[in-house]
């Protein structure tokens, strides 16, 4: 059974590309939606709820976790694997393909004040950035619009656009989503964006990354329910540490 948490509803985005690839595993998934968003909350404090939302996903008969949240990932994954005798599968910003794929030799790259100055970040930036300008920026309001399912009008295209266009004016063709609650509002920011510019989800990647763990610790389901025909009817079930109202809301647009 494949765990799957978040800061909120926006690790249902991984899970929707997970869903793609593994239609008949049996999920649990986990909103933490009473302490969202995690960016501006302290690592000990990331640390200690992954830490119970990991314990309750075990009870749960989880025996895989993927940790749809890059400031998840990025403050708590090491102390998850060191501590757990399960895999665990994380997030991080895709610098890489952003970098080999710019034109203009600017990327830009969207996410939690958490994120952007975690080491794991800076280091992966460091590593795939070299003679590439990386532009950074909050996307300020953005997790706070998904969870209330605000993903388009005037409200969510002036808060989206405060932070895409410092990008685009800086001459980034590629931005990366970094954050899972990013890709809900992908439509907005591609048309904020303008023609040009590229935007990069690191979900598909961390899915595919999950089925090749899978394969090889020989997690895949291979018997029970025929393949669901959308991630709303796959075998699936929902938790969520405050008013469930968001996460429902947002699962039911899969």
């Amino acid at each position: 059974m494949i765990g799957i948490f978040d800061s909120g509803s926006g690790g249902l985005s991984v899970y929707r590309e997970i869903w793609k690839l593994l239609p008949r595993e049996k999920y649990v998934y986990f909103s933490d939606n009473a302490n969202c968003p995690y960016g501006e909350k302290s690592r000990e404090f990331i640390v200690g709820r992954a830490e119970a939302i990991t314990e309750q996903l075990l009870e749960r008969g989880c025996d895989i976790v993927t940790v749809a949240c890059n400031t998840a990932t990025a403050a708590a994954i090491s102390t998850l694997r060191a501590r757990y005798d399960i895999p665990f599968i994380g997030m991080e910003p895709a610098v890489k393909p952003a970098a080999l794929s710019t034109r203009s030799g600017v990327i830009g790259v969207l996410a939690t004040a958490g994120t952007l100055k975690a080491s794991k970040y800076l280091d992966t930036r460091d590593r795939y950035a070299d003679g590439i300008k990386v532009v950074e920026h909050v996307g300020q309001g953005f997790v706070e619009l998904v969870e209330k399912g605000i993903l388009d009008g005037p409200v969510a295209e002036e808060t989206v656009r405060r932070s895409v266009e410092p990008l685009v004016e800086a001459g980034a063709d590629v931005i990366v989503l970094g954050c899972t609650h990013y890709p809900f509002l992908s439509s907005l920011i591609e048309r904020v964006a303008g023609k040009g510019v590229s935007i990069i989800d690191p979900a598909p990647a961390a899915a595919r990354h999950l089925l090749e763990v899978m394969k090889e610790k020989r997690l895949v389901r291979e018997d029970g329910k025929p393949d669901a025909s959308s991630p709303r009817d796959a075998d699936i079930r929902l938790f969520s540490s405050g008013d469930g109202a968001a996460l429902n809301g947002i699962f039911s647009l899969l």
